[in-house]
């Protein structure tokens, strides 16, 4: 992951951030496996012939009666196992999904890096797991621009960026970046977020912003909650998801606006222009008709709808 994209754009440094930002939440137990092997599936109502969009979908999957999705369920809110069930952000707006198409979405867990290659080989037939819409990931490019693969489809749903962890009640009234210039910052070390907040100290010149760095971010909040600094930094949905269940929701909340801004996308093969265009349709639907905007107000992530279904977005 690099400053100038967002959320699991290589998995390493959001993943560790993510985990602790779990822990010091008190939250449940999150797993990623290294072989797929975690199960979930969301189910529609009603007959499956008789959804609106089910004559959309490619022929092998209506008689499937399945869309097998490959994930990571290692990234709360987005995505995460609870008593042996993948639940999440992606999961329920898989479950809306599915109401419109009249098949199920059959979650199965594996390594990050693993996901785009799955539907290479045919294993899943979409990859939902916070994955960043960009054009590398577009045209199947390394991050030197080396072609390693045929590239992906991506049907944009949602939109993140970094947001701040403050105390809860915002003693220090900050509202942006630029307000912490003079004050202390605590932050995990080795990720994005420390690099945002180095970017900021040197914007910051005399005014000095104090940064101090810990191996896990459940050690930076706690920081933050005794008040030994004003602020955190984490991808938003974690962060919303941090301030609504550390201690209740009376520890933190998210401040400012969000920065960094990008797509999650849900990755479709090149060769599968049919299923991609049936999951935008159906994005649309649902976010027309309502239950995409209730999905995201039950997690708490409502600043990051999109307004509408769009593919390949990101840049």
């Amino acid at each position: 992951m690099t400053a100038s994209t967002t959320r699991r754009t290589t998995a390493a440094r959001s993943r560790i951030a993510a985990v602790g930002a779990i822990a010091v939440a008190g939250a449940l137990i999150l797993t990623g496996c290294g072989d797929q092997t975690d199960n979930a599936s969301t189910t529609p109502s009603g007959a499956a012939n008789s959804a609106p969009l089910f004559s959309k979908l490619p022929e092998k999957i209506q008689k499937a009666g399945v869309v097998k999705v490959g994930t990571d369920a290692a990234y709360a809110p987005m995505e995460y196992t609870e008593g042996g069930k993948i639940v999440g952000v992606d999961p329920d707006i898989a479950d809306a999904l599915a109401k419109q198409l009249g098949v199920k979405f059959q979650f199965t867990s594996g390594t990050f890096d693993g996901l785009i290659t799955s539907l290479e080989t045919g294993r899943q037939d979409i990859a939902m797991s916070s994955i960043t819409d960009n054009k590398k990931r577009q045209e199947g490019l390394d991050d030197k621009g080396a072609k390693i693969g045929k590239g992906v489809d991506f049907v944009d749903y949602f939109s993140s960026g970094v947001s701040l962890i403050l105390k809860k009640g915002n003693p220090q009234n900050i509202k942006s970046l630029e307000d912490l210039c003079g004050k202390t910052v605590a932050v995990q070390r080795g990720t994005i977020y420390e690099d945002t907040f180095k970017a900021q100290a040197e914007k910051c010149g005399d005014k000095k912003l104090t940064i101090e760095a810990f191996d896990t971010d459940a050690e930076a909040q706690t920081r933050v909650k005794a008040g030994g600094a004003v602020a955190d930094l984490n991808d938003f949905p974690v962060a919303a998801y941090i301030a609504k269940t550390s201690g209740g929701g009376n520890d933190f909340e998210v401040g400012g606006q969000q920065s960094d801004v990008g797509l999650f996308g849900i990755a479709v093969s090149k060769e599968n222009t049919q299923l991609r265009d049936a999951l935008k349709e159906a994005l649309d639907a649902i976010i027309k008709d309502g239950s995409y905007a209730k999905v995201l107000e039950k997690w708490n992530v409502k600043d990051s709808a999109v307004q509408s279904a769009t593919v390949n977005a990101g840049k």
